[in-house]
This record gives C-alpha cells, structure tokens and sequence, in this order.
C-alpha cells in the first residue's frame, strides 16, 4: 500500500447527512478515494440498512456509528443484526458496562457461528467503545454527568473496561491517544473525532486536533466530517488532509 492510500485508509468521512441524495453526492466528489465511510444516526435512520449494503458493494469499509447504551440483551440483538449487515466497525457506550459489551461481543460470535454473515471464520467486525463524546468538557462531566475528576481520567477508566471486556478499541479525542495507548497497549485501537485541519470552524466540538497533530500523537483512525463535507470542493478538502498525513 503506498502512503498515499495509508493516508487515506486512516480518514473515516462522516456521512452525517440527512439523505441518500446528500451522501450519494459527497461519495461521487471522493470517489477513488480509499478512505472510510462513517454511518451515523442521521443518515442510517434515515437510509437504513440498504445504503450500508450499497457502501459495501462499492467497495467502502464501513464503520455503523449508532453507539449502543442498552440493556445487555438488547445490545446483544443489536450486534448480532449488525454483524450480519457486515460492516467494518461499530461502537457501542462503555458507560453500559462490562456486561453490555460483553454481550455485545457474543452477539458478534453468534452471527458469525450462524453462518448468516458474511464474515468468514476467523474474521469479525471492529467493536470499539465509545469513552467521553469530543464535545465534553470538564465542567459538564463533573457537574452535569456527575462524573468526578478529569476527562481524560474518565476516558482511561472507560478504556480499561473495553479491553476487559474484549472488545477492539475506543472512541476517543486525540487528547487522550497516548495515555490510552499506554494504558492498553499499542495494538488496542483508538478512533478520533474531533479532528480539525487548520483553520477549520471548531464547532460544537471541545477536544481537537489537526489531522496531523493526531497522527503525531498515534492515532488508527481519525473521524472527520464537515471539514470535508461541507467544504466547497470537498475532493480538494481530503486530498489536502490525505497530503498533510503523508
């Protein structure tokens, strides 16, 4: 793989539109481009589990940003259904603890054991978990999510419980790769939101990083939205972030 594609393979672009037509135009300007494509709320509400399939049939990795807080069972049932869809990665809430992910991780085993995936043995899906959202700050998680301390030592609390639990890796701001890195281990994957080029409107995000400022820090995976959907020429927007990474 030339560094270029290395590049490219570590930008997820948020689809965080509201339709198929709006997502269907960004992937055309990025078309060639072999970065991934992120799925959240608004658009798979919307889309549902076609336009994942139809990703998928491009060619795209995918990455199903739903981020499942649920009772054991019901998270267990959720990644079982969408590890039969055969995305790349999803997430789940580490605020459920151990016993959701875990469950959420023999949800995974049972749709591959059940041959109505289309994973092959030995394969699955990335299941990482999300610790604090890049627009949280310290004042509204001690005072308004009631969690004591600082950020970054309630993200490495988190963390620690998505390794016990099995799963893959985090969400998590760039802020907190290194620590998480040397809490887990170098091969315990981190995906970062919150990732701003220079000069870019900031948002309603608190925790941020220039792309390469993430990648110094030792980032896998760098989430990354408006910078580049909502740029005038978006295919101009990423291959300057693809040039800045490389």
């Amino acid at each position: 793989m030339g560094t270029r594609d290395a590049a490219a393979g570590k930008i997820m672009v948020a689809l965080d539109v509201s339709s198929t037509d709006e997502a269907d135009q960004i992937i055309e300007k990025l078309k060639g481009v072999p970065c991934w494509m992120k799925v959240g709320m608004q658009l798979f509400y919307t889309a549902g589990p076609d336009f994942v399939r139809k990703l998928k049939a491009a060619g795209y990795r995918v990455f199903l940003d739903l981020k499942m807080h649920d009772i054991p069972n019901t998270v267990k049932g959720g990644a079982n259904s969408i590890t039969r869809l055969g995305v790349d990665m999803f997430n789940v809430h580490a605020a459920g603890g151990l016993k959701m992910m875990a469950a959420a991780m023999e949800g995974v085993a049972e749709a591959i054991t059940s041959g109505r995936s289309p994973f092959e043995a030995g394969e699955q899906p990335i299941v990482i978990g999300v610790t604090q959202l890049t627009s949280t700050g310290l004042a509204m998680l001690n005072e308004e999510i009631g969690i004591q301390g600082s950020v970054e030592q309630s993200v490495l609390h988190y963390a620690g419980l998505v390794k016990k639990a099995g799963l893959n890796g985090v969400v998590a701001s760039p802020q907190e790769v290194v620590a998480i890195k040397q809490e887990c281990g170098s091969r315990f994957i981190t995906v970062t939101p919150g990732i701003r080029p220079s000069g870019a409107a900031i948002g309603d995000q608190t925790r941020v990083m220039t792309p390469r400022e993430a990648l110094v820090q030792g980032t896998d995976y760098m989430v990354i939205g408006r910078p580049i959907t909502a740029a005038p020429d978006p295919r101009q927007a990423i291959e300057m972030i693809i040039e800045e990474l490389s």
